[in-house]
């Protein structure tokens, strides 16, 4: 069954009697060690600054990408087929964290910061790292993977289309992989137009509880240079080479 066929037959599986609000706000978090990072998002759960405080998070709808879905504009290929840009992963997450965090306005304070690079420590956070032409960091991508599924957590970006450029580069990797999603969180226009869908809570949990158990790319990524981006077709892999 595909991902698309699983969602349409999920019922209302999982629960989160823990949402005391129905926006989805949980109580604020004390603990940010990798144990509870990992058990937080493969619950569905994220730190978020909700109400002048930091808190997990669980909203009642989610923007995922079924990788499959995954939609690059025309003006985007172009721009991939000049290379302009190089891709990396996991070479320097602690800039493109905190280069994510000046650009967040506050979204994240140390402490979170400390645990989302104590998690690439540990191999469960990962980075994408774009760079022009000169070898200076022109966007960033970071996020955590469970199982198969990636949570995107922050993107900047210091040149036109460079994170765009990255997380073509991200999915399409995470496809190859064998990931079945990609977690977006809030909807928004730009994450539409990418092809993400909003998924409701309790389908959201199923996957999950599907997904975060099975094996994902372990230990550090490494981006593989030989892809031609610019001809990649989500629907049909044998378009990669």
């Amino acid at each position: 069954m595909s991902v698309l066929g699983f969602v349409s037959s999920v019922g209302a599986a999982g629960s989160y009697r823990r949402l005391h609000w129905p926006d989805g706000i949980a109580e604020p978090y004390t603990n940010l060690s990798v144990a509870a990072l990992r058990s937080a998002y493969a619950r569905g759960f994220y730190p978020a600054w909700e109400h002048g405080q930091q808190t997990w998070s669980a909203p009642a709808e989610r923007m995922v990408l079924f990788i499959e879905n995954f939609h690059i504009e025309p003006a985007l290929r172009r721009r991939l087929a000049r290379k302009n840009f190089r891709v990396t992963f996991d070479q320097d997450f602690a800039a493109v964290v905190h280069a994510c965090a000046a650009a967040g306005a506050g979204r994240m304070d140390e402490a979170l910061i400390a645990s989302f690079v104590a998690a690439f420590d540990a191999g469960l956070a990962h980075s994408v790292e774009i760079w022009d032409r000169s070898g200076v960091l022109a966007g960033g991508i970071f996020g955590l993977a469970i199982g198969k599924v990636f949570f995107t957590e922050g993107d900047v970006t210091r040149a036109r289309d460079a994170s765009k450029v990255g997380f073509v580069a991200l999915n399409c990797h995470l496809q190859r992989w064998g990931y079945l999603m990609n977690d977006g969180k809030h909807l928004s226009g730009r994450l539409c137009q990418l092809g993400f869908l909003p998924v409701q809570r309790t389908t959201f949990d199923a996957l999950l509880a599907m997904a975060c158990t099975r094996t994902g790319q372990e230990g550090r990524w490494t981006a593989d240079q030989t892809l031609n981006l610019a001809a990649w077709n989500p629907r049909a892999m044998s378009a990669l080479h």
